[in-house]
């Protein structure tokens, strides 16, 4: 039982909270190269912006149990907390084990703020009034980027350390769930006994698309702060750039549900890979800004018809007892693909190996969700 409708402020907080999911990497890109020099991690300058993913698998299943334990509003309280005092601080570090490990803490508190968040999304609406809000979710965390890659570029312009301020923005938003977000009884889902193996296979290949996509994504938004630094673009203008990419990315998402119901879900899957490959190849061969624009738009459409599409299909194909379960997967395997976006550097120093490296990745990936679900469709055929 829901014991108190939730307001039009509260639905805003919530919806806010979610775009501090893709700050917590974000607010540094435009002025990576010169915020990795200062902190002394000029050879590991993508682990910056990936560590705090590894640290949301780590600290994910602490989290459920502190939840569990304290509540949803109080753990997202108390994530809101650390994530801006954690964030903050990482400007007064230097030298990479500190800045590893307050990174890390800080992954620990955004699954804190993830995890309490859509918990709390789930209390507070049904029906169709959680699907709306799932939905809006992922439009919010989309728009977030586009809102922190630009003031994070503007301010990387004036100062090394003055992206790192963006963190605070995490209390300012405790003060709002405090003030606005009802309590969220966790209600008690009947047990069910759930067995459907074809659903399961469905779910691994959601996952896999999830994690290929962040680790394609992710890789285009470290190494392209470093690839305009070398073309002598300003971090305001990289953080523009990326900001568009993030743009582009909030329509795709909005036209996500008629690609969808035009081609079918698989297929859109596929579609969000090929157009990652396009980006990618257009990255490692552009010299001129009409390149990078139309490799931008590409970039923000494989994003767009992806991320929400992999979230909406677990939704969907998940009993009502295994929500939150399945969801919590989804999360690992989407922080798990942002993280692994730090190895492609492996491949060498040269912007074109590793661009050319993620489009390879992105066929690869779209070659397997294809010989993937065809073999799911042929399992599925009656006999």
């Amino acid at each position: 039982m829901k014991t108190e409708k939730p307001s039009r402020l509260a639905a805003f907080t919530l919806l806010a909270v979610a775009c501090l999911t893709i700050m917590v990497g974000c607010v540094i890109v435009p002025g990576l190269p010169t915020v990795a020099k200062e902190l002394g991690m000029s050879e590991y300058a993508g682990w910056l912006v990936t560590t705090p993913s590894l640290g949301v698998v780590i600290f994910g299943p602490l989290a459920g149990r502190l939840i569990e334990k304290c509540g949803l509003r109080r753990s997202l309280l108390l994530g809101l907390f650390f994530y801006g005092l954690l964030g903050a601080a990482g400007m007064f570090l230097s030298g990479i084990g500190i800045v590893i490990a307050d990174r890390l803490l800080l992954g620990g508190a955004t699954a804190l703020v993830m995890s309490a968040g859509t918990g709390t999304i789930s209390e507070l609406y049904e029906g169709h009034a959680r699907l709306t809000m799932i939905a809006r979710q992922g439009m919010a965390i989309e728009l977030g980027g586009v809102i922190f890659l630009s003031i994070g570029g503007v301010l990387a312009a004036l100062h090394w350390q003055a992206p790192f301020l963006l963190y605070l923005i995490a209390w300012l938003l405790a003060a709002l769930v405090y003030c606005f977000v009802p309590h969220a009884a966790t209600a008690q889902e009947p047990e069910t006994n759930v067995s459907d193996t074809a659903v399961s296979g469905v779910l691994k290949l959601v996952y896999f698309a999830a994690a290929a996509s962040m680790v394609v994504f992710f890789t285009a938004i470290t190494a392209l702060p470093i690839r305009f630094a070398g073309l002598g673009a300003s971090e305001t203008t990289t953080g523009y750039f990326l900001s568009f990419i993030s743009l582009v990315a909030v329509g795709a998402a909005a036209c996500m549900p008629r690609v969808c119901a035009w081609i079918g879900e698989f297929k859109t899957l596929a579609l969000a890979f090929l157009f990652y490959a396009a980006a990618h190849v257009l990255f490692a061969v552009a010299n001129e800004p009409a390149l990078f624009v139309i490799g931008g738009v590409a970039m923000g459409c494989g994003f767009g018809l992806s991320i929400p599409l992999v979230n909406h299909m677990t939704v969907e194909r998940s009993h009502v007892h295994q929500r939150a379960r399945n969801l919590a997967y989804l999360s690992m395997a989407i922080f798990t693909g942002q993280f692994c976006s730090s190895f492609m550097n492996v491949v060498g120093a040269d912007y074109r190996r590793v661009f050319a490296a993620a489009a390879i990745l992105a066929i690869t990936a779209w070659f397997g969700i294809a010989f993937a679900h065809r073999r799911l469709r042929v399992a599925q055929r009656p006999i």
